[in-house]
């Protein structure tokens, strides 16, 4: 028959010490092992020198052409590589161009029936009175999907590797946002504050009226990426994030891609299977027409301008 042991008798034994450590009551190692943070060794300045000057006797030995051997034959062979490389695509150019057919010939890639199409039929298939316009967001939409989704691709890149995710770090980046350059200067503030919505103005419209006039989506998303890079140099990112933040710009940049990925389906589908269409193409000249390309510009409009914003943000503190 098992005897009831006294709580001090208890807590000697392994299992007590066991059962402690198994509920994470008791952490085996605190108190028992020296546990300090590890600290930044401080080398002195004439160490530090020493290492400077081996680091250069070191990178001028083997960089040396007049005494290094293999330096010196490594920089003939790259030089005459450098030479072949140009004369053998030299040679593919002209080999290429030699092959294309003369000025007014029938076979001449600017007088084929798809150049005639685009200028002939266009404003009647599109409704657009841009025939740049008509051509790249209708005969050529899905080129044009492809290059808003390299935007995106290309900012997603940049997030990864330049990101801040820690918050010390974002409250770092923060407090030394502008480090580098005048804080609250006085002059920029004010030419900042003059232009800013006369350049998102601008760019509205350049985006509104791009099926009508030159212009569109890329132009006129750079021109209010531009004017949100010169409103946060002038006024700083706390300013910037009471209207764009990180949680605006994400829905921003991923409604616009989608929604230019569902009207473009759309209108895949129905061209390639020769179903109505039922965007209407409106009246031509006026705003409100061009069927899928008004909407498509404003949301290429969205990705540029979010894209530009993005890459300075990121590249200067590291986040929105």
């Amino acid at each position: 028959m098992s005897r009831l042991k006294p709580r001090e008798e208890y807590e000697k034994t392994y299992a007590f010490r066991f059962f402690r450590w198994l509920s994470g009551s008791k952490d085996p190692y605190v108190g028992e092992v020296e546990m300090q943070a590890q600290q930044e060794t401080a080398l002195p300045e004439e160490t530090l020198i020493t290492r400077m000057r081996e680091a250069e006797m070191i990178r001028d030995k083997v960089y040396d052409k007049e005494l290094n051997k293999a330096a010196r034959i490594f920089h003939k062979v790259y030089i005459a590589m450098a030479i072949l490389f140009c004369f053998a695509l030299v040679g593919v150019l002209l080999f290429t161009v030699s092959y294309l057919p003369p000025n007014g010939d029938a076979g001449n890639p600017v007088n084929n029936v798809v150049s005639e199409r685009y200028i002939e039929q266009g404003l009647q298939e599109t409704g657009a009175l841009n025939i740049v316009s008509g051509m790249i967001l209708t005969y050529r939409a899905f080129d044009t999907f492809g290059e808003t989704n390299v935007l995106f691709i290309a900012t997603c890149c940049v997030m990864i590797m330049l990101m801040a995710d820690d918050a010390i770090l974002r409250k770092q980046a923060v407090r030394n946002d502008r480090r580098f350059e005048p804080k609250n200067d006085a002059i920029l503030q004010g030419t900042a504050f003059i232009l800013c919505p006369i350049i998102f103005i601008f760019g509205i419209y350049i985006i509104l009226n791009g099926h009508l006039s030159p212009g569109g989506g890329f132009s006129g998303g750079a021109i209010m990426g531009a004017g949100l890079i010169l409103y946060v140099s002038a006024f700083g990112f706390k300013k910037t994030q009471r209207f764009f933040n990180e949680h605006i710009y994400k829905i921003a940049k991923i409604t616009a891609l989608c929604m230019y990925g569902l009207i473009g389906t759309y209108f895949y589908m129905t061209g390639a299977n020769g179903i109505e269409n039922h965007i209407p193409l409106g009246i031509p000249g006026h705003i409100l027409s061009s069927g899928i390309i008004l909407p498509i510009n404003v949301c290429v409009g969205l990705e540029v301008a979010c894209t530009m914003y993005a890459f300075y943000a990121l590249f200067r503190r590291g986040g929105l």
